[in-house]
């Protein structure tokens, strides 16, 4: 991860191809980006935290809604953004409970995706 943590984004999704394709819109716009292919490598990470974080909803082993359930027990405030390939307002609800505002149904729209990540620096 960067030196500068303040400005990476942290991309978690199961499927390579949504993260290749976030990486390079992120580092398009000028962001550092890393990426990981499930919640435990991120959790793994021990380097800097990121400014802020995309997660996938539907990953093997954990959720992102149970990814950011953890980094609320730890403490950790990143903003999060999650990402899912249907949005329901079961999945809305239970991420607001965790303090997730934002929910963005694939494929993303590209300006709420930098919108959400230019807010946070």
């Amino acid at each position: 991860m960067a030196d500068n943590s303040k400005d990476a984004v942290a991309v978690v999704d199961d499927d390579v191809a949504v993260r290749d394709s976030l990486k390079f819109l992120l580092e398009t716009a000028g962001h550092t980006v890393t990426t990981y292919s499930s919640a435990a490598a991120f959790l793994d990470h021990r380097g800097p935290r990121p400014a802020c974080l995309v997660v996938d909803y539907h990953m093997p082993r954990m959720t992102g809604l149970e990814l950011a359930a953890q980094l609320q027990q730890e403490g950790a405030n990143i903003p999060l953004l999650l990402i899912t390939g249907s949005v329901s307002p079961a999945i809305v609800a239970n991420a607001a409970r965790l303090g997730i505002g934002t929910v963005l149904e694939k494929p993303l729209n590209a300006n709420d995706l930098l919108k959400f990540v230019d807010t946070h620096f």
